[in-house]
Parts: C-alpha cells; structure tokens; sequence
C-alpha cells in the first residue's frame, strides 16, 4: 500500500484584505468578500515565489517523515507560476532538501491539479518499484491582472507530500480522476496574467469535474459520503467548496477544518494539499479523507485516504499547526501589495 510518508505547508506572511483591494478601485469590499466567501489572502513578498515555497514545504515533510533525503528517487513540483520559463524548479527544490543527485525530476503543469497529478506519478513509481520515495508539490503565487476577479481571490503557498510505502501517516486506498478539453482559464505565453471565462468557470468547469471525479471515486471504492470522516475540495474561492460537498451529501462540518481559502485565497496548485496538511494535523488513526482538487482546462483528481496510528508518533505532524502558523500575519495596503508584486511597470 501507497501512502504518504511526511507532508508541509506554507503560507507567506503578508496579507492583504479583500476590503482594501476593493476601496482601491471604488467598490463594495464588503459584497465581493461575502461573494467569494473570502476575507483576505496571503502576498509573496519580494524575496518570495512559487520555488521559495516549495522549498520550505518540502523542508517540513522530509524531516516528518524522518526519511533520508537521499532516498527520494523522484521530484515533482507543480505550478502555474514558476520562476522560471525554462529552468525546473524541481531540480533546486531537490538540490535544498539534499535529495541530489540520484533521481529524477521534473515540473509539471495542469493549472491547479498541477500538485495531485504529481501525486499519482509518484504514487505510481513508488508501487512499481521503481523508487523508494518520491515528492510531490503543489506550490503558486497570485495571479491577477489589477481590478480582476481574480485580484481579489487569488493568493499564494506550497504545500509538500513525501510519498513512499514504508511507515504511511496515510495510505492511499484508491485514485480517480476525470478529465475533458474544458477551457475556462488560461494563461497565453508571454502573457502576464491569465484570462477565464466568467461563470463559464463553473457548471461546465469546477463543478463537472470535481463532482464527476468524487462520484467516480465512490463508485470504485463502494463508498458514499458517510464513510468518509473529512472531505477536501479544490478552493478558488470560499464558497465553491462548501456547495460542492453539499451536492455530494456531505455535511458542512466535515469539509469545516480544510477550508483554508476564506483566510489565505486561492493558492492555485497548493490549494486542495494545503486543505489537506490542515486536515492532517488533526485527524486521528483509522479516519478516511476524501481529497478532490481541480485544475482548469479541465480535469480532477480524486483520492481515499485512510490515516495510519503512524501519525500519532513523535514528530510525524509539523511542530506548529497550519492553522495556528497562518495566524503569524502581517496585514499591507493596496500599494505595498502591487509593489512586492511587482505590477507597478515602468519603461
């Protein structure tokens, strides 16, 4: 049996709040957030992108797990924001944690499934035999041309899981994932912020997927909303997530301690396995998860865990909560914001 090993997560410390983007451009900061069921959302500073993120998630899960580095054969890092148009960020991901040289590594893209795309990769490799540990991230910065939609929703954070067969905090018991040629977000090269479709974003889009891969999952497993103690969806926004899991027919209080977007934004790749780390730093052995994220253009990937009395050992679990580390926060005004996001351009 598959599962993960060691998992982390980060949050940058700077926020702004979805009140003060909105006085910037004259309106109801009050009405956009009870609409995106957002509060505020975490900024990268100047010396922060999706790689720095990376790095420090992926620093957490390796010494929770207590595995050597050098036993990590594979690196995966998924984002929508990487620093660097041609340059991996999984290789110096790889090259900080003391993972090189022995193994492979790569960047992989699907918007914000990019992170569970490389779960099931490593997933994969690990049962085959092919390597003892792999690392899967999801890690983004925000994204969001100035007086979008997006500006409002979109933040930023990594979050890190070490997957591997030997003494699992959770084991993954199934997979499934639903895909089609749905373009609802996208992002041209050269082009600076991406572009979506409006509401098209959501019937044909997140809601297709998510729900089509959750019930896809419970049909191959022979399980139903009840067996599952927590549930985690993709979070563009705070309230997508919550209708979701009541279409399906969960109860609000299950997808409760996962719900991070309302706090931090949407930190696209990161999104669902942030979710998930906040879920992990409570939940006890022998409780299952439902873990679904989605990624624009379109598909989602569905997973069953089920936590291991190995998660209740010394040092299996982060020494600060998600929760309680998000609390550490720096609130800015409009201009300091466009200023360590660098959109104030000049020629």
């Amino acid at each position: 049996m598959v599962g993960i090993v060691g998992y982390g997560a980060y949050v940058p410390r700077m926020r702004v709040k979805v009140e003060e983007i909105a006085r910037v451009w004259g309106k109801d900061g009050g009405r956009i957030g009870e609409g995106l069921g957002i509060k505020e959302k975490a900024v990268a500073s100047f010396d922060e992108d999706s790689c720095t993120f990376a790095v420090e998630a992926s620093r957490v899960a390796v010494k929770c797990s207590g595995v050597n580095p050098g036993d990590i054969g594979a690196v995966f890092v998924g984002s929508e924001s990487k620093p660097y148009a041609v340059k991996p960020t999984a290789t110096m991901v790889a090259e900080a944690i003391g993972a090189t040289p022995h193994l492979t590594a790569a960047d992989l893209e699907f918007a914000c499934k990019a992170g569970t795309a490389g779960v099931q990769a490593c997933m994969g490799m690990v049962s085959s035999g092919m390597i003892k540990y792999g690392l899967a991230v999801g890690s983004d910065t925000a994204q969001g041309r100035p007086n979008d939609a997006l500006e409002y929703s979109a933040g930023g954070g990594g979050a890190a899981w070490l997957i591997g067969k030997d003494n699992t905090i959770a084991e993954i018991d199934a997979t499934y994932s639903f895909t089609t040629d749905t373009p609802d977000f996208w992002r041209r090269q050269h082009a600076e912020f991406p572009r979506h479709a409006g509401r098209f974003t959501a019937e044909p889009a997140y809601f297709k997927h998510v729900l089509s891969a959750a019930k896809g999952l419970f049909e191959r497993t022979g399980t139903t909303p009840k067996d599952y103690d927590y549930a985690v969806f993709h979070q563009p926004n705070g309230k997508f997530p919550l209708r979701a899991a009541k279409t399906l027919g969960f109860e609000e209080s299950k997808i409760r301690q996962g719900l991070i977007t309302p706090l931090i934004g949407n930190t696209y790749s990161a999104a669902a396995m942030i979710g998930m780390s906040s879920v992990l730093d409570v939940a006890k052995p022998g409780q299952t998860i439902l873990l679904v994220s989605y990624g624009s253009g379109a598909g989602s990937d569905a997973f069953k865990l089920t936590v291991t009395n190995e998660i209740d050992k010394k040092g299996r679990r982060p020494c600060v909560p998600l929760l309680k580390a998000i609390e550490e926060k720096e609130y800015i005004d409009y201009s300091a914001y466009v200023k360590h996001r660098r959109k104030i351009k000049s020629l």
